[in-house]
């Protein structure tokens, strides 16, 4: 059984906060930038610093 600890982690780029890799994302991992979806539709109203 695979251990959650050893999973790869990622940074949201919209709410900085740490995600872990699920196996929906299995093919695209290096694709993914949000952890969610409600993090990837609000990605246009962020204020860029």
């Amino acid at each position: 059984m695979l251990n959650k600890s050893n999973l790869p982690s990622k940074i949201c780029i919209m709410c900085e906060k740490p995600f872990s890799w699920r196996k929906k994302w299995q093919k695209v991992w290096d694709e993914v930038k949000y952890c969610s979806e409600k993090c990837r539709r609000n990605r246009k109203k962020a204020k860029w610093k």
